[in-house]
């Protein structure tokens, strides 16, 4: 025995076999660990596609909430606009003004309006129905003489009503006298009333041009118009009426022809559209949709239907023309804008409904509808003066609306990256900006009105029309529509009765002399009457 210590046999094998074990699990582990290094190093090289992914989804998430603030500042203003309160809609420019100002309302207009109400009442036809005091009543109590006695004191006491008396037809019985020569070969017969069209019908002028108006001015359906005259005691079918507006409404294309080129030849007009819906269904099977469109040059107003929206109508009407065009941002009017056609002068009516809109959202949109009301401020001045739409109108515009303008404009550059770009307040100043040089045509002519309203107002009527009538049975019904309208709103805008005027002129079209056709406007037509120039319709 040398003293050394011995391990035993089993002991040693105990001890290899747990050195085995473990390095067998540390080789596990290392393999393992080599897998997780694999595994990590493929997500590495992923993870510059992951933060490029996440940054378009976060860019997307701001997007659809850039779009999600402007679809609720939108359906805002719709609620505003539908359900709100007065105090919650744009009020007109007239309003904002007296309200900032905090001057009393200007009474004259008002007071020239009652008094030419008070004429026309003062000469309205007159009846006078007497009513007389029962002679067989008690006697006077202070000195028991009979009432028969009484003695007339004046004229007696006046009360003034006013009734109405509904209209009514009558019928006209035309006889034309026959002369017959004593030799029995020869006969003449009266010359007998002129009537609509080839040979007419059995309906005047008069009930022709009530339909027209009560139908295209009075957007009065002619369902309604059967019921109102079967209240008469007429039954008139509603298909007579219809065939009687289109048939006579295809006689006005000349006027309405000359009124359009007019218009055209004008160096400043007004232009807008808006859709109505058609009964007759486009080639996909589905019901059509067309467009009404208004020009407006001078105080001539003509109205175009077309089965499309495109800049087709504005080309037809105004194409190859110049001067200056007031309309909004749509691009189918830029058809006839640029250079060597027209100048486009955009609509600051727009502009400042945008910032209203945006003023629910943010209090910074005041400041630009305070500069908008100071451009407003001098057009009314203007008026006010008896200046507007001469050079001296001109003169204030340049002299203050131009340096306005200016400051504007600053202001306008000093925000454009302060809100999200599809929010209220972002989209108003996008628009304000992008439109900018159209929205400073009214510097260079005082006739360029401010804003695009007139044209706006002119479309009232149709937007009435649609409420009441739904839809326009086909193309050349609106064709007519549009005549009608075109018509009865120049009337309008000259002071002439379109009732009145219509059923002249249908008459007097058929055979007036296409030279002299312009004596049939109606201005012309109202100042010819007024002079007695008018010839005979026999004539």
């Amino acid at each position: 025995m040398n003293g050394r210590a011995t391990t035993p046999p089993e002991q040693w094998q105990t001890e290899r076999a747990e050195l085995l074990e473990r390095a067998a699990l540390w080789q596990e582990r290392a393999l393992a660990a080599e897998a997780l290094v694999t595994v990590l190093d493929v997500e590495v090289k992923r993870l510059p596609g992951l933060v490029a992914e996440i940054n378009a989804l976060q860019q997307q998430y701001r997007q659809q909430a850039e779009v999600m603030t402007a679809m609720k500042a939108e359906l805002d203003a719709l609620k505003r606009q539908v359900f709100g309160r007065k105090s919650e809609k744009m009020p007109p420019v007239e309003q904002e003004l007296r309200r900032r100002d905090k001057t009393p309302r200007d009474r004259t207009a008002e007071q020239a309006r009652r008094k030419e109400n008070r004429e026309a009442k003062a000469a309205l036809e007159a009846e006078r129905i007497d009513h007389q005091v029962d002679r067989h009543g008690p006697a006077c109590p202070e000195c028991g003489r009979d009432r028969g006695q009484f003695n007339p004191v004046g004229d007696g006491r006046q009360t003034v009503v006013f009734e109405y008396v509904p209209a009514r037809f009558i019928r006209r019985e035309h006889w034309q006298q026959v002369l017959a020569c004593p030799c029995g070969e020869h006969m003449e017969v009266a010359t007998g009333p002129v009537k609509l069209g080839d040979g007419g019908g059995n309906y005047g002028p008069g009930f022709v041009s009530h339909v027209m108006v009560s139908r295209a001015w009075d957007a009065f359906p002619f369902n309604r118009m059967e019921r109102q005259f079967a209240r008469l005691g007429i039954s008139i079918a509603r298909a007579t009426m219809v065939d009687l507006f289109h048939r006579y409404a295809r006689d006005l294309e000349p006027l309405v022809s000359l009124i359009f080129a007019k218009i055209a030849a004008a160096d400043v007009v007004l232009a807008d559209e808006t859709p109505h819906k058609m009964q007759e269904k486009r080639e996909t099977g589905e019901p059509g949709r067309g467009y009404m469109w208004v020009f407006i040059g001078g105080d001539l107003i003509g109205y175009r239907f077309s089965p499309s929206r495109s800049g087709q109508t504005p080309r037809d009407v105004l194409g190859g023309t110049t001067g200056t065009l007031v309309v909004d941002a749509y691009t189918g009017y830029h058809s006839v804008t640029g250079p060597e056609q027209r100048a486009r002068a955009a609509c600051m009516a727009h502009v400042r409904r945008k910032f209203f809109d945006a003023l629910q959202n943010t209090g910074d949109a005041q400041r630009a509808l305070d500069f908008i009301l100071e451009l407003y401020r001098i057009e009314h001045e203007a008026k006010e003066l008896g200046v507007a739409r001469r050079p001296e109108h001109l003169t204030m515009r340049r002299a203050r609306s131009g340096p306005i303008m200016g400051q504007f404009h600053d202001w306008l550059v000093a925000n454009q990256n302060a809100y999200p770009p599809k929010g209220a307040m972002g989209n108003a100043i996008a628009h304000a900006l992008k439109n900018w040089p159209a929205l400073n045509e009214f510097l260079k002519s005082e006739q360029v009105p401010l804003d695009n309203n007139r044209s706006e107002r002119g479309l009232r009527i149709v937007a009435l029309s649609r409420k009441n009538s739904l839809t326009i049975g086909h193309d050349e019904a609106g064709e007519n529509l549009a005549r009608v309208l075109t018509l009865c709103a120049t009337c309008q805008a000259a002071s002439v009765n379109p009732q009145e005027y219509l059923a002249d002129v249908l008459l007097r079209v058929q055979l007036w002399p296409a030279d002299r056709l312009e004596d049939l406007l109606p201005a012309n037509w109202q100042a010819l009457k007024n002079a007695g120039q008018l010839p005979p319709i026999n004539a």
